[in-house]
């Protein structure tokens, strides 16, 4: 009964942890991590930011074709400083958070373009759309806690966001600028 058990036990170790051969996952670190975003309306400049967001990240710098990097942003939890304009943004012509509270990336391939300077295609999904989008992000350390920054930019129309009287984009502009700041913990040592 006891030789049972611990094989119960061991099988369970095996599936929590994926077996011996399975990449470590890092853990996002709140304090630190951020989703930030810019877009100018009528000319002027506007950002805002996301409170809210959780990622799954398995990333091995010396062999980020193995990576598979996940995020999903709680749209309900933008800010901008204004609690009219963040209204505007969850009505069914702007974020829809209602219907679609959230966004997502997955992604599909991870390539490193240097020692500290990666790239990752995947999927963004924005209000029911799924577009493919490549993320580029520089990562400050190798191992242990590390920061990775990075920048892209998209356009609102490509996912349905400012529709109807919004869409002239003389009026608010088609692309935003999105940046990101995340503060990982437990990157694997180099091999």
């Amino acid at each position: 009964m006891k030789q049972l058990a611990m094989r119960l036990a061991l099988f369970a170790l095996a599936c929590v942890t994926g077996g011996a051969n399975a990449q470590l996952q890092q853990q996002l670190i709140a304090a630190g991590s951020e989703i930030t975003f810019t877009n100018k309306q009528m000319g002027v400049s506007m950002s805002g930011r996301f409170k809210r967001f959780d990622a799954a990240v398995s990333f091995e710098p010396s062999r980020p074709q193995t990576s598979k990097i996940g995020l999903v942003v709680d749209l309900t939890s933008v800010a901008l400083g204004s609690a009219d304009n963040e209204a505007l943004l969850a009505r069914t012509d702007w974020f829809d958070s209602k219907n679609h509270p959230k966004a997502s990336f997955e992604s599909t391939s991870v390539k490193a373009l240097d020692a500290k300077k990666f790239e990752a295609r995947g999927k963004l999904t924005l209000k029911g759309v799924s577009r493919d989008v490549v993320v580029p992000f520089d990562l400050s350390a190798q191992t242990g806690d590390a920061v990775v920054t990075g920048a892209f930019m998209l356009r609102r129309k490509d996912f349905g966001i400012g529709i109807g009287e919004w869409e002239d984009v003389s009026l608010v502009a088609n692309e935003v600028n999105v940046r990101f700041r995340f503060v990982l913990r437990g990157l694997p040592p180099p091999r």
